[in-house]
């Protein structure tokens, strides 16, 4: 293991700090995702103070969110609190807090509290959000997936269509009920919406007495010509047929164009729906705003070959937060291995500048593509090899559980995976809340097909 950093000369010390400042560098860290973990874990035995600020008290697996959300996962089997992760980690503070500005001049971080945090260096990996592309008023009716309290609101949505479906009379109304659409052809949509008709179709099976697995209709509505484009095109359709085999009506180059409360119209066609997801688009936060650089059409701040913004080599920006071309000129998606070698490098390179060496651009290894459809079915795209089917689902499933943030995790997931795909369970229908007084047994009316 590395041995803690030493530094240089006293020179270098008074260089990187502000009057009055802490005489140990002072990193600052800006959301505990993938990046932002990976950075603070990159600084474990370098001499600096480090502080890492979230609006939330844990770090989320993203990937598994779809997971919560069609009731195979618990929330705190894919999340994990930020105090316990790095709890060994004796030179970081945590901090919950919710970022409001920067002062490039002066390091400071402002947070909504009115507290300041002051820094030496600042690493930004503050992720991304939902985007309607303008059209936010869809936002109630068509939840994405970002964060636990997304997963949890979904899971209830189709749960309760499930549960109302049951007992309703009106066949129209039932079957708007038991109609699902999923907004999206990425990898997130794809893995929604096979999700969902495993649920539906397999899960609740024997358990309930008016509806079959014949009732539910899972819809995918994408508008590109295919899923999965960052995928090759064999794989791609290798991933629209077990779709389809699950039940799920996949309609490519549809657009949608407009959406209410129990309604969506997508390729003028109106569809009468009580369970819309968003899996659409993505925005950047803030932090362009923030930091007051220039930033792209969603909101990525523009990043140098060393993922500074505008040449301010105090701060480092990463993931989905940051505009970053590879060396083939293409702008790096935003998944979580692009954020965890940024933030490793960042790490990197604040410990080499402060030890007088000078910083190396950041070059990122890909080592893959994956998603999972449903049982047995996936599709992976390693470079050298393409695989799809079981295999593509055991790599698919052991990749996933490795990366989880610690062993609770991994173990969980995994006996949780192994149990559905023995037995098609879903062990975390919970409907949380009281329905009596917050919702009416049939809060939406059909208004007409």
């Amino acid at each position: 293991m590395a041995r803690p950093l030493l530094w240089m000369v006293d020179g270098l010390r008074s260089n990187m700090r502000g009057s009055g400042s802490s005489p140990t560098p002072r990193v600052v860290v800006i959301g505990a995702g993938f990046g932002g973990l990976a950075a603070v874990r990159g600084l474990k035995h370098a001499r600096l103070d480090v502080t890492l600020i979230d609006r939330r008290n844990h770090h989320l697996f993203q990937p598994l969110l779809y997971q919560v959300a069609t009731a195979a996962l618990s929330p705190a089997d894919i999340a994990a609190p930020i105090r316990a992760i790095l709890r060994r980690q004796r030179n970081v503070r945590v901090m919950l807090g919710d970022v409001i500005g920067v002062d490039r001049v002066e390091r400071r971080v402002h947070l909504a509290s009115g507290a300041q945090v002051e820094y030496d260096w600042l690493i930004v990996a503050t992720g991304a959000t939902h985007s309607y592309f303008g059209r936010d008023d869809w936002a109630g009716h068509a939840p994405g997936i970002k964060s636990i309290e997304d997963a949890t609101a979904v899971r209830r949505k189709i749960l309760l269509a499930l549960e109302r479906a049951e007992t309703e009379g009106d066949k129209r109304r039932r079957d708007a009920l038991l109609t699902f659409v999923v907004i999206g052809g990425g990898p997130t949509g794809v893995e929604m919406a096979g999700a969902i008709a495993e649920l539906a179709h397999r899960s609740v099976n024997d358990e309930f007495r008016s509806i079959t697995p014949h009732c539910s209709k899972v819809i995918l509505v994408n508008l590109a010509p295919r899923l999965l484009e960052g995928f090759p095109q064999e794989l791609s359709e290798s991933a629209r047929r077990d779709l389809v085999r699950l039940g799920v009506e996949v309609r490519n180059s549809t657009a949608v164009e407009d959406l209410g409360p129990d309604w969506v119209i997508a390729g003028g066609q109106r569809i009468a729906t009580h369970t819309m997801i968003w899996a659409a688009g993505v925005k950047a936060s803030s932090a362009a705003d923030w930091l007051q650089c220039s930033a792209d059409r969603i909101g990525r701040v523009f990043v140098d070959k060393f993922l500074h913004p505008a040449g301010d080599q105090r701060i480092f920006v990463l993931g989905d937060t940051a505009h970053f071309h590879d060396s083939d000129g293409a702008i790096l998606p935003g998944i979580a291995p692009v954020a965890k070698q940024q933030g490793a490098h960042s790490a990197r390179m604040i410990m080499a500048v402060c030890s007088g060496r000078s910083e190396k651009p950041f070059w990122y290894r890909h080592y893959g593509s994956l998603a999972t459809i449903g049982r047995n079915h996936a599709v992976a795209d390693l470079g050298w090899l393409r695989v799809r089917g079981i295999l593509a689902w055991l790599i698919w499933s052991t990749v996933h559980v490795y990366f989880l943030a610690n062993f609770r995790n991994r173990l969980l997931v995994g006996l949780n995976l192994a149990w559905n795909y023995l037995t098609f369970g879903r062990h975390a229908r919970l409907i949380v809340g009281d329905i009596a007084l917050h919702e009416s047994p049939h809060p939406y009316p059909v208004t007409g097909d």
